[in-house]
């Protein structure tokens, strides 16, 4: 969050909301859950962070993380969300000041939703211990090093296709180390863009813009706007973009469901396992498409450089797709259920075992679960902390999924089948 602002007519308490003592309002103000929850709606929002309750209304337009992300949490304790987002909190809360219109009443627990407070309370402690040892902090050679390879691939591949020129052997072998560059850039974008790397926020904004703007052409705002909306609340459908698929697939267990009652057929889903893998040539046709339209009509006339074009993307959207989707669709997908930070992404997220080629495939994101409970951690430190947040989950009776990495890949056709499944005979039988 970044500059404060200021209440209006909109931010006033409602008639019967929040008594402080002596009657008062604003910043001495009182309030049960039951009150901040009636304040979740588009044009009145409040929410919660470490008791204190804020308007958010009208800053919610200027959140530099998006208005999106911010009001998903309207209504609810943002508490959690609010320190996995941000690397120094300390800093952004005085911006929250002019937002602040009371406290939870002391009557009030802390946790709504009956969430678990003894496990909200030892993942905070885990978080404390974190922080103390340093595991969030980064290592910049290590990151330096990861840019170092994806500038020299892209040196190399250009460098063959200068020297040598455009036959077809050759075509392949750069196409196979600039899709390996372009993935790679992907996952070191990302790495920027949860602010991961550099001590100051806005030396990740820079590197992150020319990651993912110079290297890999799309845009860093456009990225921060889906994708913190996907760590806010993964799966969950209206408020995860990753998983709005535009009626082309019905996900989960109770979407399909959802779909076969009403009668809704917008694509034959009980063989969405099936076009999945079309849908996947279509992404690669669409990309192909950008870069071409990207390109002067000179390099269009060259053939040897589209094909090669067309290459790098057809590798790199494979690549992609595989590894974002096979730590998430498989697992639980569906409404609010208003569930603690560590609950909720457990239940979106699985991991893939560890290994060297894991690692460096899927950028680290083979540790997705300790990922999305630390967006800021650098990820060069997820295994250290991956047998600690598995002995908290056992502790509490929390799932945590280890899969191999052919698995991973497989459950996501199993599962789209699962949900097609589901679809059809709900369609036909209810």
């Amino acid at each position: 969050m970044g500059g404060g602002g200021q209440q209006t007519e909109s931010s006033e308490p409602a008639k019967g909301d929040g008594v402080g003592p002596g009657g008062g309002r604003g910043g001495s103000a009182v309030y049960t859950w039951e009150e901040v929850q009636k304040h979740c709606h588009r044009g009145d929002q409040w929410l919660v962070i470490d008791r204190k309750v804020y308007n958010i209304t009208q800053w919610a337009k200027r959140h530099p993380g998006g208005i999106r992300v911010i009001s998903h949490f309207a209504g609810e304790d943002a508490t959690e969300a609010f320190v996995a987002f941000h690397p120094d909190p300390n800093f952004v809360r005085k911006f929250l000041k002019p937002l602040l219109i009371g406290e939870l009443a002391p009557t009030e627990p802390s946790q709504d939703q009956g969430k678990n407070a003894v496990l909200v309370q030892d993942f905070q402690a885990l978080r404390d211990r974190l922080e103390r040892e340093g595991l969030l902090r980064a290592r910049p050679l290590f990151f330096s090093l990861y840019l170092g390879h994806i500038l020299l691939l892209e040196a190399l591949a250009l460098g063959l296709l200068w020297v040598w020129g455009t036959s077809w052997s050759l075509t392949l072998l750069c196409s196979l180390m600039l899709a390996t560059s372009q993935a790679q850039a992907g996952w070191l974008q990302h790495d920027y863009g949860h602010l991961s790397v550099c001590k100051k926020s806005s030396w990740n904004h820079v590197l992150h813009k020319f990651v993912i703007g110079h290297l890999k052409g799309a845009s860093a705002n456009w990225w921060n706007h889906r994708h913190f909306q996907h760590h806010a609340k993964p799966n969950v459908f209206s408020k995860d973009p990753d998983v709005n698929s535009l009626h082309v697939f019905v996900l989960g267990d109770k979407q399909p469901v959802e779909y076969g009652i009403k009668k809704l057929k917008y694509m034959p889903y009980h063989h969405q396992h099936q076009y999945f893998f079309l849908s996947k040539l279509l992404n690669t046709f669409h990309g192909f498409l950008y870069r071409i339209t990207s390109t002067s009509i000179e390099q269009v006339k060259d053939r040897p450089l589209i094909r090669k074009q067309h290459n790098v993307v057809f590798l790199e959207s494979h690549w992609f797709v595989w590894v974002t989707q096979m730590n998430h669709l498989p697992m639980e997908i569906d409404h609010e259920r208003h569930q603690d930070w560590l609950t909720m992404q457990l239940s979106a997220t699985c991991n893939i075992e560890q290994s060297t080629f894991n690692d460096w495939f899927s950028g680290h994101l083979n540790f997705q679960i300790e990922h999305h409970l630390f967006p800021t951690m650098p990820r060069h430190n997820y295994h250290l902390v991956a047998p600690l947040v598995r002995a908290l989950c056992e502790k509490h009776g929390v799932p945590y999924q280890v899969k191999t990495l052919q698995k991973g890949m497989t459950d996501v056709v199993r599962s789209l089948k699962k949900s097609g499944d589901l679809w059809l005979d709900a369609y036909l039988h209810k």
